[in-house]
């Protein structure tokens, strides 16, 4: 995984100026009075959706293009089963909305959009490492990174459960003004975590860290895995588990696991989020919404929470990214269309309006879109979610990374890394009993 190359902080009084200077590819003439249809992904925030429209809207007037969009919700894998419908009939919208694994599933069924994604590259810097461990299959981009859905799960966390029983002002480590304190952030570390667990968890504040086999379990514990350098699968596809890393990584876990909330096994996406609205929880990884919903729900809960870069491990401060795509079929009657749509929708103007429809949660792919005004000016408290977005330093993550897509796939999808960690905590098995159990899994996955 690359590392982001440049500071939020040094580019943010140019920001504006580097967006609003774009213009816009011109390319009438090859689609005039046409058509085409996009299924976008059916946004939690309120609102949201309607910006997107608008967006669309704005272009096909102004290319005389009837666009017709469609929101595909999440909820119950619909959107899957969209996709998976669509690819056997060779039929459907022209653009589609790709979670995270689903595009190099496809990868073969997706016009190249490599012209798209390096001109964004040159005008806004590189994208997240985990973008292009997806989008990028066989030397070409497979589709669009999208804004939308598009998130990272750092820690959000109480700022005054933290000043009382940990000792730390979160709004010092990484403010929402000026520098990180380099001090405070140096020892900001995974073993720090560790203790600052357990005095959470001795004062009545456990920490809300999932563990069960969905998504934000997943995302947090691959995090962990590859900030210590402990890989299931090296990137030639070769069995790695059995290591000193995994071992170390394990028995971190050993002792995180009993300051935790018991039931952390089997919580779902939803879990971690009811965990820090309850007000019984000091710290989850999630992405914003955790915030939103203890606002609207839990306003004293929501106005003491702060969202702060994850811990560093021996290997480099991990981030756990979940990226969003917008693919074209290879079978869209207008690809010309569909190509400048999303051009479109990925330029820096319109990038800033679906921030801020989402109240910062979307994240943009790429380095130099990382400063709008929405991150800063959010509250409450404001800046709460400023430090959202990956800076400097941060290596994305995506879990079971660096395997071939393919196996990493599968590793994600079976929750490997959280059944091993159930093994040795959980069921009486010892570590190395939990890493041959996880290698033999994975030499079927081999097989598969």
């Amino acid at each position: 995984m690359q590392k982001q190359k440049l500071t939020r902080r040094s580019l943010l009084q140019t920001a504006a100026l580097a967006t609003t200077a774009v213009a816009m590819p011109h390319v009438r003439g090859a689609y005039a009075a046409g058509k085409i249809s996009a299924g976008f992904w059916d946004h939690w925030v309120p609102g949201a959706n309607d910006t997107l429209t608008k967006l669309c809207k704005q272009w096909g007037d102004q290319e005389k293009v009837d666009v017709s969009v469609d929101y595909i919700t999440s909820q119950g894998d619909k959107n899957l089963l969209t996709i998976a419908a669509e690819s056997q009939s060779r039929s459907g919208h022209d653009i589609l909305a790709f979670p995270t694994w689903t595009g190099p599933t496809h990868a073969e069924e997706l016009e190249p959009v490599d012209e798209i994604v390096n001109d964004l590259i040159q005008k806004y810097g590189k994208v997240a490492g985990a973008v292009e461990y997806l989008g990028k299959q066989k030397g070409h981009w497979i589709a669009v990174p999208a804004t939308v859905g598009t998130q990272t799960k750092p820690p959000c966390a109480r700022i005054d459960l933290f000043k009382q029983h940990v000792g730390l002002d979160l709004t010092q480590m990484y403010p929402a003004a000026g520098e990180p304190n380099k001090e405070l952030v140096d020892k900001w570390t995974w073993d720090f975590f560790l203790q600052a667990a357990e005095k959470c968890a001795k004062a009545g504040f456990p920490f809300g860290m999932p563990l069960g086999q969905t998504s934000d379990s997943v995302d947090w514990v691959g995090a962990v895995f590859a900030s210590h350098g402990a890989e299931l699968i090296d990137k030639d596809g070769n069995i790695s588990v059995k290591s000193d890393a995994t071992k170390q990584v394990l028995e971190w876990f050993k002792k995180l696991v009993p300051n935790l909330p018991p039931d952390v096994f089997a919580w779902d996406d939803a879990g971690n989020n009811k965990w820090l609205v309850s007000g019984k929880g000091a710290l989850v990884m999630n992405p914003p919404s955790a915030w939103a919903v203890a606002v609207r729900d839990a306003p004293k809960v929501g106005e003491q929470l702060w969202t702060f870069d994850p811990p560093s491990g021996p290997k480099g401060r991990y981030d756990p990214f979940l990226p969003y795509f917008w693919g074209i079929w290879g079978f869209s009657a207008n690809k010309p269309a569909a190509k400048s749509l999303l051009t479109f929708l990925s330029q820096g103007p319109q990038v800033e309006q679906l921030v801020a429809a989402s109240k910062g949660y979307d994240l943009p792919s790429f380095a130099k879109l990382h400063d709008f005004k929405t991150w800063a000016d959010e509250a409450p408290p404001k800046g709460t979610v400023f430090n959202y977005p990956p800076r400097e330093g941060l290596i994305t993550s995506i879990s079971g990374a660096p395997a071939p897509v393919a196996i990493a796939n599968q590793v994600y999808a079976q929750a490997t890394m959280t059944k091993m960690i159930a093994r040795c905590t959980q069921q009486g098995q010892t570590v190395d009993q939990a890493i041959a159990w996880a290698a033999d899994e994975l030499e079927g996955f081999m097989r598969g």
